[in-house]
């Protein structure tokens, strides 16, 4: 595969990976889907919103420079041909984008910044390393947790159970200041600050360390 990317470089392209459709809504292989929706609600400016390069897009400007998040439509295994599309048509490198995906290698409660790597098996993951023929683009990977293999596909497309909801809810606000810390800060100390933390639900936080994000010292 092609080497294309020079780290550390700036994120000027958050791409959240689910299905389209009601019927995937909330879904815990949508889990990159609505960490998007998270943090536009969380960016200061005011973002447009376009449908544009097969799939919902917004564009607008953090920190003095423009940044773009995209939600391909394409449904996730054909995530690449989507992202191919708006790296051909921006220049980006793909050093300056960064995929969120749910990941069954991981527990729900923990996420993983990291700059490069393989699919670790992930359809969605997959399709954009071919279409770009790399794998040096960074990404965050929200863990869901894993069942017998025979069923991942059910697993994938089923919603969380109630004692799980509360456990999904606090791991995307975690994911949102990964993401804050990634785009002010770079991918690095986001790796430092966010990897190897455990998401505990909002009625198992202590008050005294409530609402805290691990800082680096």
């Amino acid at each position: 595969m092609t080497d294309k990317t020079s780290f550390p470089a700036q994120i000027r392209l958050l791409i959240g990976l689910g299905n389209p459709g009601s019927e995937y809504v909330g879904t815990r292989h949508n889990i990159g889907f609505e960490t998007v929706y998270a943090l536009l609600n969380k960016l200061p400016a005011k973002f447009v919103e376009r449908n544009k390069f097969n799939s919902v897009l917004w564009e607008g400007r953090f920190r003095g420079r423009m940044l773009m998040l995209q939600l391909p439509q394409t449904f996730m295994n054909l995530s690449g041909k989507a992202v191919a599309k708006i790296v051909a048509d921006t220049g980006l490198n793909p050093s300056e984008m960064m995929v969120i995906y749910d990941d069954m290698d991981l527990p729900l409660g923990k996420i993983r910044v990291r700059e490069r790597g393989s699919s670790g098996g992930h359809r969605g993951v997959d399709s954009i390393i071919n279409a770009l023929e790399t794998m040096e683009f960074p990404r965050l990977r929200l863990g869901i947790g894993r069942i017998d293999h025979n069923i991942e596909v059910d697993y994938v497309l089923s919603r969380f159970t109630g004692e799980e909801q509360l456990l999904k809810d606090a791991v995307v606000v975690h994911a949102v200041k990964a993401l804050l810390c990634s785009l002010s800060r770079g991918v690095i100390e986001a790796m430092t600050c966010f990897n190897g933390v455990s998401v505990v639900p909002p009625s198992e936080v202590n008050p005294v360390n409530a609402g805290r994000t691990p800082e680096k010292n």
